[in-house]
């Protein structure tokens, strides 16, 4: 059903009640200015981004040849945290590219530990660019790097902090450099970095690290390990909510509970509980295979797979209360119910395939799992 819609008067108040609350100003500043910000802790760029520079040399250095030929490029945007105190909210690569030319990136060193300079290539417009660095410019070269310009749109600390966060948001979704969950790990500590902390804290548990080692390298490396930790939790306390974009729905409950104006209640004591045990009882029965499938001769195929992730997590909350993970012989009963559920060839209907991002099968493979533990622990 259509929303019904607003008077034009109120639309028109509420818009004006945002932009109202929005404060920004914008500055052109030389890159030499914000690298002397930069140096004198005027301008922060947070360890958690610092660690998302993900350029290539190549992108990197076709980057300050734009400088060099004078080409405009994007501004940066920033939050101020305190007065002329600013922290970067966009414009990572393009800073750090700068940053590294000049050979001040924390995190680009050489073999002796010392700073690096980026080593121009890849240049495709000015081709005698490549194998320079900065200390090897020409001086009228390195002078018009330093003097190269942008804007800088500030938005001041008096603007309020909610919208600052969905700027940041909508500044970052869809970047190719970052996944869903950087995205989040970022823009949520605009609102509140408590919850997202504890997703950090979680997901290095050692008991969770095992029961995920299936996941690739390059999965790890995009933070699905914290995803996997905030899906959890979603599903298991706000099913009723999801829809359809599994993406959405996770950003959502995050937002819900680092949002205190959204007012939902998360009692992080208990839950990390109720994590902690219920991957410490997957960790004792099936371990790194627990969310792996099987193949027809019933051996484990090492691959990640969500649904079972989903299904198995989810369909134990039930009789998690009963479950014990120190009792070898509920332990043992257990894996085998587990084993006997990923040989079952509904089970494997209900998680195999295209058009299972759904309430009905997310359910049903769910209650799939906590029927037939009921059943085998004598529960139900």
């Amino acid at each position: 059903m259509p929303a019904p819609e607003a008077e034009p008067g109120s639309l028109l108040l509420a818009i004006d009640e945002k932009v109202a609350s929005v404060r920004t100003r914008a500055l052109d500043l030389s890159f030499n200015e914000l690298l002397d910000m930069f140096d004198n802790q005027e301008l922060i760029i947070k360890p958690d981004y610092q660690r998302l520079f993900r350029w290539s040399e190549g992108k990197q250095s076709r980057f300050i040849e734009s400088l060099i030929i004078e080409m405009p490029i994007p501004p940066l945007f920033v939050i101020e945290i305190e007065q002329n105190k600013y922290e970067l909210i966009d414009g990572l690569q393009r800073f750090s590219s700068y940053l590294h030319f000049r050979g001040k990136h924390p995190d680009k060193k050489d073999e002796t530990g010392a700073l690096s300079h980026l080593t121009l290539t890849d240049c495709d417009i000015v081709s005698g660019l490549n194998g320079l660095t900065f200390p090897t410019l020409p001086a009228a070269l390195q002078i018009k790097v330093k003097r190269a310009y942008t804007r800088l749109e500030v938005i001041r600390k008096e603007s309020d902090a909610r919208l600052r966060y969905y700027m940041f948001k909508r500044l970052n979704t869809g970047g190719e450099t970052l996944s869903n969950q950087e995205v989040r790990n970022c823009t949520i500590r605009l609102l509140d970095p408590a919850f997202n902390d504890f997703l950090i804290k979680l997901a290095g548990s050692d008991t969770f690290k095992r029961c995920i080692s299936s996941l690739s390298e390059d999965e790890f490396d995009k933070k699905i390990d914290e995803e996997l930790v905030l899906r959890f939790f979603a599903f298991k306390n706000d099913r009723e909510s999801y829809v359809h974009e599994v993406g959405d729905f996770m950003t959502d409950y995050m937002e819900k509970v680092s949002d205190p104006q959204r007012g939902v209640r998360f009692d992080y004591g208990q839950e990390e509980e109720i994590f902690r045990k219920t991957f410490l009882l997957l960790d004792r029965t099936l371990g790194e295979n627990v969310f792996c499938g099987v193949n027809a001769a019933g051996s484990f195929i090492s691959r990640f797979l969500s649904y079972h992730y989903e299904a198995f997590t989810l369909g134990i909350q039930r009789y998690l209360g009963h479950l014990d993970p120190d009792d070898p012989d509920q332990v043992q009963r257990l894996k085998g119910i587990l084993l006997e559920i990923k040989k079952d060839r509904e089970f494997q209907r209900l998680t195999k395939g295209g058009g299972k991002n759904y309430p009905k099968p997310l359910s049903d493979r769910i209650e799939f799992v906590e029927t037939k533990v009921g059943a085998g622990l004598g529960m139900a």
